[in-house]
């Protein structure tokens, strides 16, 4: 909380450098500023949207049960780790993460760690422009390690806090961007989305200057502070809306205030949120009589890998759609990785998703200007809506072959329906299947 709380772009192609240029194709790229994120198998990115608070302590699970309905709020901020974090966490465990989610929280997990040594503010931890990589990557190291230890699942957001700075001097803007970079950069390697948390007249004009830079990997979101009472997530005077624009954003429009509902008073402030954050696996039971086969992929064709006992207690993070079984369609990514049909677990439905489970989904950065969405895998297939800007987050559901573009004949479906190409998305690869990502139906 601002005041208070507190290579070259590698070119991966196939084939000759003639034929690209007969095709006349922009090549993608594969290392700065859209480093791939590696996913592990039983990982999916969680997107919120709305309002959010954050307040300096994680509440009591009474606190949010009180708000729960009764406030506007579905999001809440924890300060999850960080040697400049502030404040005692004694409710922030891994059973308040589990119940939080439970209750219909989603989480917005901060990491309080080195902040620029032109900070202002007296936080005594800080990295200069000589060790800012090294202190970015540390920190992600630790903020991965405490995120997993509370049940903060890969494919979740982790949102560095990086507090109002000078940048009248060039080299803490320098040390800055080293440390963002180095953030993303092993955060991506870990399998977690890199989020960072700015001031809108430091971090943010800094990031959003060198956002098609290749010296630096840029973050997937960014949570920007400017307490001027609108909720607007575009039309910000420091950053173009091309910026960061599919589903990359928050704002603290609101700092340092009281709120009370359902009769509990904290002090808050209040965030506006269309950004990825935490995944929290839900727990369900086996329902059918019998063992309950989980497979590989979201199919009766994909081999068994291993079977749960009628009754058991299943992890699950996400679900997708694949093989109709009985009256529905929809299959559940667990924990380990593998898939079982939603029909046999106790989940709300059935027949359908499942509200309070988030769709499985692994994005990529869009790695050229103006990408395509079209209605179908292949450019024969007509336009479907606005093109996606560079940097964006394409968030991919599924893969499926369609007509070559590039290096590569794979295409992805987007969340919203719509495909594009994977040649132009960070993927682990350009050329084939990205694990991972299931195939499509």
């Amino acid at each position: 909380m601002a005041t208070r709380r507190t290579f070259l772009r590698t070119l991966a192609v196939l084939g000759s450098s003639l034929a690209i240029l007969l095709a006349g194709l922009t090549i993608p790229a594969a290392a700065e500023p859209e480093t791939p994120i590696r996913y592990p198998s039983g990982s999916t990115a969680t997107r919120a949207s709305g309002l959010g608070f954050d307040t300096c302590t994680a509440p009591s699970l009474a606190a949010l049960g009180a708000w729960k309905g009764t406030s506007p709020y579905g999001t809440v901020n924890v300060y999850f780790g960080g040697n400049n974090r502030g404040c005692a966490q004694p409710n922030l465990t891994s059973t308040w993460v589990r119940d939080a989610a439970v209750a219909g929280w989603k989480l917005l997990p901060t990491y309080f760690g080195y902040q620029p040594y032109c900070m202002f503010g007296d936080k005594p931890n800080r990295y200069t422009a000589t060790n800012a990589t090294t202190r970015g990557s540390s920190d992600a190291s630790d903020a991965v390690a405490k995120a997993k230890a509370l049940g903060l699942l890969p494919g979740s957001a982790l949102y560095a806090d990086v507090e109002h700075y000078d940048r009248t001097i060039p080299a803490c803007r320098t040390a800055v961007l080293r440390y963002v970079s180095a953030w993303t950069k092993a955060l991506h390697s870990a399998g977690y989305l890199a989020g960072v948390y700015v001031h809108q007249d430091s971090g943010l004009r800094d990031l959003s200057a060198s956002y098609t830079s290749t010296t630096y990997a840029r973050p997937d979101a960014v949570w920007m502070a400017r307490w001027d009472g609108d909720e607007s997530l575009t039309g910000w005077p420091t950053a173009p809306d091309s910026h960061w624009a599919v589903y990359q954003r928050a704002k603290q429009y609101l700092g340092d205030h009281d709120e009370t509902w359902g009769g509990v008073r904290m002090n808050i402030d209040s965030n506006a949120i269309k950004a990825p954050v935490a995944t929290v696996a839900r727990t369900y039971r086996v329902t059918s009589t019998t063992s309950l086969n989980a497979r590989s992929g979201p199919s009766s064709s994909y081999p068994v890998v291993r079977t749960h006992a009628p009754g058991a207690s299943l992890s699950v993070v996400c679900q997708s759609s694949g093989q109709k079984v009985r009256t529905t369609a929809v299959w559940n990514r667990l924990t380990n990785g593998t898939w079982v049909s939603d029909y046999y677990v106790s989940t709300p439905s059935n027949t359908r998703f499942t509200r309070a489970l988030p769709r499985c989904v692994y994005p990529g950065q869009v790695t050229t200007d103006s990408l395509t969405a079209r209605t179908g895998p292949g450019a024969a297939y007509a336009a479907a809506g606005s093109s996606l800007r560079r940097g964006s987050l394409a968030y991919v559901m599924c893969q499926k072959a369609g007509s070559r573009v590039g290096t590569t004949s794979v295409w992805n479906k987007l969340r919203d329906g719509r495909w594009v190409s994977d040649y132009y998305v960070s993927n682990r690869s350009s050329t084939s299947w990205s694990a991972p990502v299931p195939r499509c139906p």
